[in-house]
């Protein structure tokens, strides 16, 4: 008697639940009458089920390797079906196996890159062309492309559309060469930065040329005005999902011009283009949107204007700015317009964060920032079984950027060379002036990277601005085989929870041993 071969599922005249379950569970499929309901609708033809049975045991291996079989083999389904012809896809996939390999690992880690490809499945071709999949793509590169195009668009809406166009497209790439390791962690997070800077810095040139087109002000008036990246983007290290954190600067309040018949001061003028730019990234069309807008580190907060002068910002930091800010202000990085102006506000923040005392009051400021965070966590969870909080939980991302921020703020004025604004860059100049120790460096440096992969993973997954670990069952394994574990004498879950309390355990113990409350040593 013949084997089962799985074509059988294609091929055979007709096979009972029992047949189909047998020869589908090796594959791991949670559900596997769904997986054969979705290879029936793909061979709907008899020319489309012969080649299908062409490739299905490569494809059954490919989706059996990624994040979640179930996942995978649905959204194959759904990009075959979107196709202009499903037929020659399977023909290219027979010639190109590697490409197989590419949309199973893709599908089966990330509904938000599968919803991109099923949205436009042309990009297939593109991403997996090697000179797109296996090299860096500089920055002048996209800056190049998006200028030619937007040159053909003359109409505002279709400029901003053609960016979340370019995000979608451009975020699919970084996400395919991630979840397949083609790059580091390092690499994504700067891709991703780069990518962003490039789209905001577009975001205001169509902004600001349409708004003074509509008021008719010249493009000298005003003086400058400058978009300043904070938080991870100001780092060069974003997230999939990150918000980005915003500053608006303009030079100065003492200028008007005519319009029409009556004046607009520079601060009304500035203030209508900074909630032009915001909506431009934050609104979503039909083509999605670019990036969600956090504008809370500015001056006073949601309660604070939502752009000032140079001066209205020195005068604010001078009087009432508080220890929180001059950590945040260590990632400030011009992004948009009048950079000039944007390395003016650097040089004047510059006393602000590195001159002023670092002193007991200061520290304490600095627990007080992490006993809040463990609070709302708390409260959050209260009722709820435990999560694990990636970014803000013990050991957590937070945790690693408070030790680096605090140890800047306080020696940054007589050791210039700690004033990095990138964590890892941070950590490495720490330890070249003996402010923490080759092995605290080396612990944090490896957690950091960790996490910051586990949090990509995460984000990758929906879109969605999670930090929250599953906590158990087939979601917790999906995100363990995302991050590349298998199952060996342990499965690919209990694995990588046991490196995630590795590392989460050794970055609490440092964080408290630096912010002993008895042990203040390292700020002094």
């Amino acid at each position: 008697m013949t084997p089962p071969n799985i074509k059988d599922l294609l091929l055979a005249p007709r096979l009972d639940a029992q047949q189909v379950f047998a020869l589908l569970s090796p594959y791991g499929f949670k559900e596997p009458a769904g997986a054969d309901a979705n290879l029936q609708t793909l061979a709907d033809d008899a020319p489309a089920r012969l080649s299908l049975a062409d490739i299905l045991e490569e494809l059954m291996d490919n989706v059996s390797q990624s994040a979640d079989p179930d996942q995978a083999l649905n959204y194959f389904e759904r990009f075959a079906r979107a196709t202009i012809n499903k037929i020659h896809l399977f023909s290219y996939l027979k010639d190109s196996p590697y490409t197989l390999e590419i949309l199973a690992k893709t599908f089966g880690g990330s509904p938000y890159m599968a919803e991109i490809l099923i949205r436009d499945p042309h990009y297939l071709y593109w991403v997996t062309d090697p000179q797109i999949l296996h090299a860096v793509r500089k920055k002048r590169e996209i800056e190049r492309e998006l200028a030619r195009a937007l040159k053909t668009l003359a109409d505002e809406r279709k400029r901003l559309d053609y960016l979340r166009i370019l995000k979608r497209r451009e975020t699919l790439r970084i996400g395919v060469r991630d979840l397949l390791r083609l790059c580091s962690v390092e690499e994504t997070l700067t891709d991703l930065s780069t990518l962003a800077e490039t789209l905001i810095s577009a975001a205001h040139w169509i902004c600001s040329s349409a708004l003074r087109r509509e008021y008719g002000i010249p493009g000298k008036a005003f003086g400058g005005f400058t978009v300043l990246a904070m938080g991870k983007l100001g780092g060069g290290e974003l997230n999939f999902s990150s918000d980005v954190d915003l500053i608006y600067l303009y030079a100065s309040d003492q200028e008007e011009v005519a319009e029409g018949d009556a004046t607009i001061w520079a601060s009304e003028f500035f203030r209508r283009l900074c909630q032009k730019i915001t909506l431009a990234l934050s609104e979503f069309t039909g083509e999605g949107y670019v990036y969600r807008v956090d504008l809370r580190l500015r001056p006073e907060g949601k309660a604070g204007n939502i752009a000032y002068s140079l001066d209205g910002f020195e005068r604010y930091y001078q009087s009432r700015g508080e220890t929180w800010e001059r950590l945040a202000l260590l990632k400030a990085w011009p992004v948009a317009g009048d950079r000039a102006l944007g390395r003016r506000f650097l040089e004047m923040a510059r006393p602000f964060i590195y001159d002023r005392p670092f002193d007991l009051k200061a520290l304490e400021e600095v627990r007080s920032i992490k006993r809040k965070i463990d609070q709302r966590i708390s409260i959050k969870q209260q009722g709820r079984r435990r999560s694990r909080n990636v970014k803000l939980g013990a050991g957590g991302i937070r945790e690693i950027e408070l030790v680096a921020q605090a140890l800047q703020v306080c020696h940054g004025a007589r050791a210039p060379q700690i004033r990095e604004r990138n964590t890892m860059k941070a950590l490495e100049a720490l330890r070249d002036q003996s402010l923490i120790s080759a092995e605290e460096c080396e612990t944090l440096s490896q957690a950091y990277v960790f996490l910051r992969d586990v949090e990509n993973k995460l984000q990758m997954v929906n879109d969605a601005q999670t930090h929250s670990l599953p906590i158990e069952g087939q979601e917790l394994i999906a995100c363990a085989r995302r991050l590349g574990y298998s199952d060996n004498e342990l499965g690919a879950a209990e694995q990588f929870l046991s490196d995630y309390q590795r590392h989460t355990s050794q970055v609490n113990r440092i964080f408290e041993e630096i912010f002993s409350a008895s042990e203040p040593s390292r700020f002094s």
